[in-house]
């Protein structure tokens, strides 16, 4: 499986977070991977499990940079798509940033509206700017 698909798996975990705070990630990794739904990845687990780990620092970020919208008014796809990109640009030395961008706009296409996807861009563009 190629890094963009566990790119992919890590979305869908964290998409799937939003449904059931009430479990870990590992529980939900667990499932959808016992389930088939996802394949077993240790960059798609990494992932989602220092996406929720370091939530609070990449809201932040996210809010910083979302001018005119608040966490709670974006889309929970875009916001999921959001935070693992803000995650790996942040926390993931080894991946550069234009990676992270350029595949949260393609996860972006596939899950959201393209008015979305242009939100995306332009927060994470902003946020690389200040790194």
């Amino acid at each position: 499986m190629n890094r963009s698909k566990e790119r992919e798996q890590a979305f869908l975990l964290l998409f799937m977070k939003n449904f059931n705070p009430e479990l870990s990630i590992d529980e939900i990794y667990d499932m959808a991977v016992e389930s088939e739904f996802m394949q077993p990845s240790d960059f798609t687990k990494k992932l989602g499990t220092l996406t929720v780990e370091k939530i609070g620092d990449i809201d932040a970020k996210i809010g910083e940079f979302s001018v005119g919208w608040t966490i709670d008014r974006i889309t929970k796809v875009s916001l999921s798509i959001l935070r693992i990109a803000v995650c790996e640009m942040l926390f993931m030395d080894d991946i550069p940033v234009g990676v992270s961008i350029n595949e949260a706009v393609e996860l972006a296409k596939n899950y959201a509206s393209a008015e979305d996807g242009q939100f995306i861009n332009g927060v994470l563009g902003s946020i690389s700017k200040s790194l």
